[in-house]
């Protein structure tokens, strides 16, 4: 049987030549440097380099987490979008406060980002809706995320008719999907080193302004 625990001591991180970064040089907002850590990413080749992990709070105080897309960044804060009734949408409406966690492997670096959500107008989130493919506004119209599923048929048959049901009517938009805005409030780069001295620059904002310092590793 294998021992997990030197399985997994004996994997390689932080492989390969890692990019610098020099927190003095950052600039002012930390969207500007996300966009340029996100663009590098891509350039290297990263896949779904814009997937990102959701973590929210349940009514009952227990953290939930799963990987989604990011829609947008601005200078108002980072958007993705779900279902309302779906068990992220819940937990967004009980507790609208959200973390971000970006890991891009090939350059050994992190953004996470905290703060609270706002929804958007619903001409945002139907115009997002409509931008989904056929496919994920048929899956996003059975409303159905997360609860039991008794066989695939079953699935097989609510999606057919939901495409069937888009084709119809291309312009259908489900009024729960929404589009939502983090507002960061905090906002911390990370960037690996081989020896462990890793670089941690934090925004944090103050207002419409914001302030930058170190961290220790």
């Amino acid at each position: 049987m294998t021992d997990i625990r030197a399985y997994l001591r004996g994997l390689d991180v932080f492989a390969g030549e890692l990019p610098a970064f020099d927190p003095d040089a950052a600039p002012d907002r930390p969207e500007t440097l996300f966009v340029d850590w996100l663009t590098t990413a891509v350039e290297a080749g990263v896949r779904e380099p814009h997937a990102m992990t959701l973590s929210t709070i349940g009514t009952d105080g227990t953290p939930s987490a799963r990987v989604l897309i990011l829609k947008n960044v601005d200078a108002h804060g980072w958007q993705f979008a779900a279902h309302g009734s779906s068990p992220k949408g819940r937990d967004l409406a009980g507790h609208p406060a959200v973390a971000l966690t970006f890991y891009w492997s090939q350059q050994a670096r992190q953004v996470r980002v905290r703060g609270p959500v706002e929804p958007a107008s619903a001409q945002d989130s139907a115009a997002d809706f409509l931008a989904r493919s056929a496919g994920s506004r048929a899956e996003a119209s059975t409303g159905r995320q997360s609860r039991p599923l008794e066989d695939r048929q079953t699935l097989d048959l609510a999606t057919k008719q939901a495409l069937e049901r888009i084709a119809e009517q291309p312009d259908l938009v489900i009024p729960e999907w929404t589009l939502y805005t983090v507002r960061a409030e905090q906002v911390e780069f990370w960037q690996a080193d081989k020896q462990r001295k890793h670089t941690r620059l934090r925004y944090e904002r103050h207002g419409d302004t914001w302030t930058r310092g170190q961290l220790w590793p």
